[in-house]
């Protein structure tokens, strides 16, 4: 089959011309985005840079950009630190092929310092576009104290308190706790030792009658009482060697048991002794239970057939294999085993509640944060608590106290900045991501060279900035060192991200700033907002600061 020529050259002329279309379009989006930037123009202004605090500031946004694009302003919690008090709707106004678009807001600030509006995003088709941040001072409102009339001072008022458990019952508890536990123990002890002194049953029982026999329960016509501690001793002794429910049993029970174990073979008695026994047992039922008072002599004689009948019984029982010892002392051992290792546990169980008690006083007395922290070990508490070092840094020298010294560290500094200064230094301790960061820097100028102090104060946020602060809050006031020397202090919030896991960070700064002997000194300390021990080192550097005075 022959192939068409006419047809491959249409195909050929379609498929370049698909090509071109291809290249066409997208060389138009590539010029395209340009084009929107260059006609796109945004600015911004603002009615005034000083107030008082809670007046309101106009801050106006335009755009000035082709009729088809999409544009968006920045809505939300964007100004901060200022608080937007109205979003006003936007003015559109329309010129040959353009829009000028004109969006307002309203801002203000109910705290004196110093602040900076944020840069503002505009995306104007899927594009953004950055306004320049503005510098904002709030000032505080003036009081004439004079003009204002005077009240007196009204009466102290007491506010009921809310029911809460005083700390003595708290303490009072543990000690009741730690008593019982101890208690618990020495009675315990005591069973312990006194079944390790517990004699053979056999023993024991010719004990008991012995006892009995010292006794003047018979001259003091006390039979009632006789035939119970006579009775018992028999009992006892059946009831470990026989039969381990003689104690409980009626006389009835016991002795069918003990003829059963008769006929069986278990048990070799003489002819007389279970009815020597039975009759010894129901004498004593009549005694205790329907007033009998049996004579004395009645009475010996039953005491003497009750010896006899224990001999017998001892007599009858068989002696014990090798095999039955070996396992008695096996039962034995495992019973002390036992024995030890539930002494073991309630001893465990009785400290681990001991110290549940005690955690739970202190942390009612003390709070949670302070048991965590004293206990399991906080890096700023410990800190604030260790050796504190007072030291002299750079040129001119600072004199300043820190928790552990300050490293040298090299400083970057610009081509214009190095020609300006003699000598720059700079020490640290800490990082910006860390709980605790403090700095000390040094600028010495050349005498033709002046520094004005408001330069390094404008240049704080800016520094701020490149070290990785975000959302900064800015705030100084004027401040005086120990010895006199004053300057600026710069203090506020900011943002700091962690790199390792990119957690922000709310933080706290205080930078103190000297233009004092032809330098620049600057204190900076940054630290976590929520860190009550960071807060208190804080305060113990700043208000340690000294600033050596030239001797020139």
């Amino acid at each position: 089959m022959k192939k068409n020529p006419l047809s491959d050259t249409i195909y050929i002329q379609h498929a370049v011309k698909k090509r071109l279309s291809a290249i066409l379009v997208i060389a138009f989006a590539f010029f395209a985005m340009p084009l929107v930037a260059q006609q796109a123009q945004v600015s911004v202004k603002i009615d005034t840079a000083q107030i008082k605090i809670g007046e309101q500031i106009s801050y106006k946004i335009n755009v000035e950009t082709d009729s088809t694009n999409l544009v968006v302003f920045p809505e939300g919690n964007t100004f901060a630190p200022l608080e937007i008090v109205e979003s006003l709707g936007t003015d559109t106004t329309r010129v040959q092929n353009k829009y000028k678009l004109l969006k307002a807001y309203t801002l203000t600030q109910f705290d004196s310092g110093s602040y900076t509006i944020p840069q503002q995003r505009i995306i104007i088709n899927n594009k953004p576009f950055l306004t320049d941040s503005m510098r904002v001072e709030v000032a505080d409102v003036a009081v004439d104290t004079t003009k204002q009339e005077m009240y007196p001072i009204k009466p102290s008022v007491e506010i009921p308190k809310s029911f809460s458990i005083p700390n003595w019952i708290w303490w009072l508890l543990l000690a009741l706790v730690i008593l019982g536990v101890l208690a618990f123990f020495f009675i315990k002890r005591r069973r312990e030792k006194a079944l390790e002194n517990k004699l053979p049953p056999y023993e024991q029982a010719i004990k008991d009658l012995e006892t009995l026999d010292k006794s003047s329960l018979l001259e003091s016509r006390e039979v009632k009482e006789y035939y119970s501690r006579l009775t018992y001793a028999v009992r006892r002794y059946l009831d470990e060697k026989v039969y381990d429910r003689a104690m409980e049993s009626t006389t009835t029970e016991l002795i069918d048991f003990l003829e059963i174990q008769q006929k069986s073979g278990v048990l070799q008695l003489h002819g007389k002794t279970l009815e020597n026994l039975k009759q010894i047992l129901n004498r004593a039922d009549l005694a205790k239970f329907a007033g009998s008072r049996p004579d004395v002599i009645t009475a010996k004689e039953d005491r003497n057939k009750t010896r006899m009948i224990i001999n017998d019984v001892k007599s009858s029982m068989p002696e014990p294999s090798e095999e039955e010892l070996m396992l008695d002392e096996e039962y034995r051992q495992n019973k002390i085993s036992k024995r030890r290792k539930k002494r073991l546990i309630l001893g465990i169980s009785g400290g681990v509640l001991v110290i549940f008690i005690a955690l739970a006083v202190l942390i009612s007395s003390k709070g949670l944060d302070y048991v965590v922290d004293t206990y399991w070990g906080h890096p700023t508490k410990e800190l604030l608590e260790g050796d504190w070092i007072r030291s002299e840094y750079g040129a001119p020298a600072v004199y300043i106290t820190t928790p552990d010294v300050l490293v040298r560290k090299d400083m970057e500094l610009s081509e214009d900045a190095t020609q300006s200064y003699v000598d720059a230094q700079m020490f640290s301790f800490g990082s910006l991501v860390s709980n605790f960061y403090t700095s000390l820097s040094t600028r010495m100028f050349s005498k033709k060279d002046q520094f004005d102090l408001k330069t390094g104060v404008d240049g704080v946020y800016k520094e701020l900035e490149n070290q990785g602060a975000q959302n900064i809050v800015m705030k100084q006031e004027d401040f005086t060192t120990v010895n006199g020397a004053k300057g600026v202090k710069v203090f506020g919030t900011l943002e700091m991200t962690n790199p390792i896991n990119d957690e922000i960070q709310p933080k706290k700064y205080s930078i103190l700033n000297f233009a004092q002997n032809g330098g620049f000194q600057q204190i900076t300390v940054i630290y976590n907002e929520d860190d009550s021990y960071a807060e208190e080192i804080s305060g113990r550097i700043i208000n340690s600061v000294e600033l050596i005075k030239s001797t020139n």
